[in-house]
């Protein structure tokens, strides 16, 4: 029982509140990209939780060396996951568009500067780590403690990845469905952590690139 409560104060702490909503630089506004309000989200929310959830992974001990050490399996699982997600976002991008009202749309705050573009990279990489270290390292290596099979446990990760996006809309809900589904598949067929997190930021970064380009 006691990982269960662990699991779900550490859901509702550091996402069930909507912060992962900003890890993709949404905005309500049309704001412009803020590098000093990125590097406080950096310092101030993402690392913080990033070492705590890796704490409690170590504390555990039951952390998979081979599985977070970086290998051959993650230029396969990122060759494999970028692309998904890619094409997954883009067909739902485009589909959306035939629903939402423009008062809807969703703004991505896009850098102007060079400089502005290395501290949201920098975010972005440690936003999807933050991201797979707790919905696929966290939840599915931890599924044996949870009394899980592997399926009920990607079940879990994708269900509590796509709820806490749920803020940024219903069809960014449905990505959110879509590609923790493929994120968990690859993990627990490849076993790579580190592919589906360079994946993972390689897709937030080219979306805010592309609607750079757009805009």
């Amino acid at each position: 029982m006691g990982i269960y409560i662990e699991a779900l104060i550490l859901y509702i702490l550091l996402f069930f509140s909507g912060t992962a909503v900003h890890f993709y630089g949404i905005s309500s506004s049309a704001a412009g990209f803020s590098a000093s309000a990125e590097l406080m989200k950096v310092f101030f929310y993402t690392i913080p939780a990033l070492m705590l959830i890796w704490y409690l992974i170590v504390k555990a001990k039951t952390i998979e060396i081979w599985i977070i050490k970086p290998g051959k399996k993650d230029f396969k699982a990122a060759f494999l996951t970028y692309p998904f997600l890619l094409i997954t976002g883009s067909i739902i991008s485009f589909v959306s568009l035939y629903f939402n009202e423009p008062s809807e749309k969703i703004i991505l705050n896009s850098p102007s500067t060079g400089f502005e573009w290395v501290i949201l990279c920098l975010s972005f990489v440690l936003s999807a780590y933050l991201e797979e270290s707790f919905f696929r390292f966290y939840i599915i290596t931890k599924r044996q403690e949870l009394n899980l099979t592997a399926p009920a446990a990607l079940f879990l990760s994708v269900v509590l990845f796509s709820v806490c996006h749920i803020g940024a809309g219903p069809w960014s809900f449905l990505n959110a469905v879509l590609c923790g589904a493929f994120f968990g598949f690859i993990f627990l067929r490849y076993n790579s952590f580190h592919g589906i997190a360079i994946a993972h930021f390689l897709y937030n970064i080219t979306s805010v690139y592309l609607n750079t380009l757009n805009n």
